[in-house]
């Protein structure tokens, strides 16, 4: 008798404590509406009351990244110099590369998935990726709840930036503009969930691989989200020729950098040359300082050189589009003269292994620079230096050198087909 009356009351509180737990996961208004009934609809639980909304179920994911085709303007079509009879078979080829550089890379799984409503905040809880100091639309912010008076959500970074697109500056319902702390307040609960489609974020430091935290609170709610702070890497695909045993060669760079034996080594050209304030220990120091940085340039006489690059990826059928740009993005903490770039002059300190993991393409015979600098996008941390300066060698008019130091024309040609296919690029300029 004693015994299953201990087991009914043991039954009895793992019920009471199920029912218990079960609340404690529904919006604090279904305690106050008791006699409401509460219903599940698509996984989502609201209340049945005549003057609360039913919400249905949003899409939640994956999305899959699927970018859309990019705009050449000006630039250089990557396939403009290949012949008509070859561009088929070429387009073919690059494709499958293309399929399996994305199987490689991990791309077919780099997908957005939003977090469901079962609190009532609705967030992206990975996928969420932005390039550096690039205004980014945050997808999927939303709030599903019951009827309230006024609806307030308030949004906090660290590394960034907040702000909500087209917003008028007599409307009281956005504060903190272009700043780190962000809130939002709205009466009608569609307004809120439209003004929050239109929340951006701007990361305000430059790295190609770091991570923000994203503070989404909503009353008593709050979560937390990561923003992913990338610099996109341009693909590097290999063509297997018609001949499946076709190979490349001049590796001469490759060579050089893989006998190197220390954890630095300087790149020059053959004709620099090198004056009483040439100061390589700089170089050093600016290194060991940032342990981040992989490549840190210098000036030759008195210029930089220095560029950054705007790469969109396009999509999978056209490829992407690469513009070079004379300039810098933003300076190295810490240090006065220095600033983030993604490419330098041939006068650098590079980190070895960094180097080596990127490689010089050994098809480039003799234009090459920038093409390194392409391939590195999102692999090296690039900054330039004021005053680290060395001098160049005078130039002679001399028939011979020139004729080597200046390509022929069906050189810098087959070097962009060539890239039209390595980079699955549609221009580039």
């Amino acid at each position: 008798m004693w015994g299953s009356c201990r087991s009914f009351f043991i039954i009895v509180l793992c019920i009471d404590f199920a029912f218990l737990l079960s609340l404690f996961y529904i919006d604090i208004d279904a305690w106050r509406k008791t006699s409401s009934k509460i219903m599940r609809f698509s996984g989502l639980i609201f209340d049945n009351n005549p003057q609360t909304p039913d919400f249905l179920r949003p899409s939640i994911g994956p999305f899959y990244n699927s970018p859309s085709s990019c705009s050449c303007r000006n630039n250089q079509s990557a396939a403009q110099f290949v012949s008509k009879d070859e561009l088929e078979d070429l387009q073919r080829r690059r494709a499958e590369e293309y399929r399996q550089h994305q199987i490689r890379t991990g791309r077919a799984n780099d997908v957005l998935v939003l977090a469901p409503p079962n609190t009532p905040l609705q967030y992206p809880i990975r996928g969420f990726r932005v390039n550096p100091m690039n205004k980014t639309f945050i997808p999927g912010l939303a709030v599903q709840t019951q009827n309230r008076k006024l609806y307030k959500v308030s949004l906090r970074v660290q590394k960034g930036l907040l702000s909500v697109m087209d917003v008028k500056e007599d409307e009281k319902i956005v504060f903190g503009q272009n700043e780190g702390n962000l809130t939002i307040s709205s009466s009608s609960l569609d307004h809120l969930n439209e003004l929050l489609s239109r929340v951006t974020y701007t990361s305000t430091i430059f790295h190609i691989k770091t991570e923000d935290l994203a503070y989404f609170s909503f009353e008593n709610h709050e979560v937390i989200f990561p923003i992913e702070i990338r610099r996109q890497s341009v693909p590097k695909l290999y063509d297997p020729g018609k001949d499946i045993n076709s190979q490349g060669w001049f590796a001469g760079r490759n060579l050089a950098v893989s006998q190197v034996t220390t954890k630095y080594f300087l790149w020059v050209d053959d004709d620099f040359v090198f004056l009483n304030d040439t100061r390589i220990e700089r170089f050093v120091e600016v290194m060991e300082a940032v342990p981040e940085l992989d490549v840190v340039g210098g000036q030759v006489e008195r210029n930089p050189f220095a560029f950054t690059l705007n790469y969109e990826e396009g999509n999978s059928e056209e490829g992407g589009c690469i513009s070079r740009f004379r300039g810098s993005y933003a300076p190295l903490p810490g240090f006065k003269g220095c600033f983030f770039v993604d490419g330098v002059v041939n006068y650098f300190l590079g980190r070895t292994d960094a180097v080596r993991k990127v490689g010089f393409d050994p098809f480039l015979k003799r234009v090459g620079h920038s093409e390194f600098f392409i391939d590195g996008l999102g692999e090296l941390l690039v900054v330039t230096c004021q005053g680290l300066r060395i001098g160049h060698q005078k130039k002679t008019n001399a028939p011979k050198y020139e004729k080597y130091r200046n390509p022929p024309k069906a050189d810098s040609e087959n070097k962009l087909t060539h890239l039209y296919f390595k980079n699955h690029l549609k221009c580039l300029n």
